[in-house]
């Protein structure tokens, strides 16, 4: 009989822990997306990605993402002008391809014909694409830093860049 009343007093302890811990602890609530939108929203994200390729072939920017941490600087001419595309690499949850725009002996645009789009994968696509885009034209190469949370298509990324960009070396 003691171990049902001790038990039944962990128990009550145990529900009362959980009200009480509940009642001082602070939840925000994320706002919810209600339709398309092209800018990103001061309080939160804005809406979710397609769930089909964008009619460019690139994912939708959600803003203007800034590259963590250092790069290195450009070398300038360093690459054949023209449109080389690199290989699909597997993002795990998906396909990815980058196609590289070279002008000017420089990176000038980073392309995605191909990338997740289902789900939650397209939702990190979305996220990241823009990201290491923007990283990979500031290096001048496909050797750009991973995005937190999304390590397959950054690694992906990297890949099939670098597979581009070592066509259009000079």
């Amino acid at each position: 009989m003691k171990k049902y009343i001790i038990a039944g007093v962990l128990v009550i302890a145990f529900i009362a822990y959980l009200i009480f811990s509940n009642k001082n602890s602070t939840i925000t609530p994320m706002p919810v997306a209600t339709g398309p939108s092209s800018a990103p929203s001061a309080t939160g994200p804005t809406s979710l990605p397609p769930t089909k390729i964008a009619p460019s072939g690139n994912p939708p920017t959600t803003g203007n993402p800034q590259p963590i941490g250092k790069t290195p600087t450009p070398a300038v001419g360093q690459y054949k002008n023209g449109t080389y595309t690199g290989t699909v690499a597997d993002a795990f949850y998906g396909k990815l391809q980058a196609v590289a725009v070279i002008k000017g002996g420089a990176l000038v645009d980073v392309q995605f014909p191909q990338y997740p789009t289902n789900g939650h994968s397209g939702q990190v696509a979305a996220f990241a694409l823009p990201t290491l885009k923007q990283e990979a034209i500031a290096a001048q190469s496909a050797n750009v830093n991973v995005v937190s949370g999304a390590t397959q298509d950054s690694q992906a990324f990297q890949q099939s860049l670098a597979s581009a960009l070592a066509q259009a070396k000079s």
